[in-house]
């Protein structure tokens, strides 16, 4: 079954290895959390908000063992009044034997606020 997992994380500033840094810990919590390999992965869409421009975020991923093949889309987040700053989100598109109610989603810093019904609060995260 092919299903969406997606995730979302902050920064604290516009700089570019923060963005990676976080970029990275996001994957990484995505594959680990739902046992995803980069075999499994179709495409992964990343975006931003508006104020983040010092880098790419896929730049994070080609470092990655196994991630050299994934197709990497960035683009710029909707710029609504009033949206989450500094946010970096991700949709990751892979198959997997897990059902919609098993796939673990990932938000954490501020972006825990866009979707509270899905953080599990007794599984910290590695966002750093």
């Amino acid at each position: 079954m092919i299903r969406g997992i997606r995730g979302a994380a902050t920064v604290n500033e516009n700089e570019s290895e923060q963005i990676l840094t976080v970029t990275r810990s996001l994957i990484s919590d995505i594959v680990k959390k739902n046992n995803v390999h980069p075999e499994e992965i179709s495409h992964i869409w990343i975006t931003v908000s508006p104020d983040l421009d010092a880098t790419f975020p896929a730049r994070a991923l080609r470092d990655l063992d196994g991630f050299d093949r994934v197709p990497v889309m960035c683009a710029q987040e909707i710029p609504v009044d009033g949206g989450l700053e500094k946010c970096i989100r991700m949709m990751v598109t892979a198959e997997t034997e897990l059902s919609q109610r098993e796939v673990k989603h990932i938000y954490s810093g501020e972006a825990v606020k866009l979707r509270p019904d899905l953080v599990d609060e007794s599984k910290p995260l590695t966002n750093g």
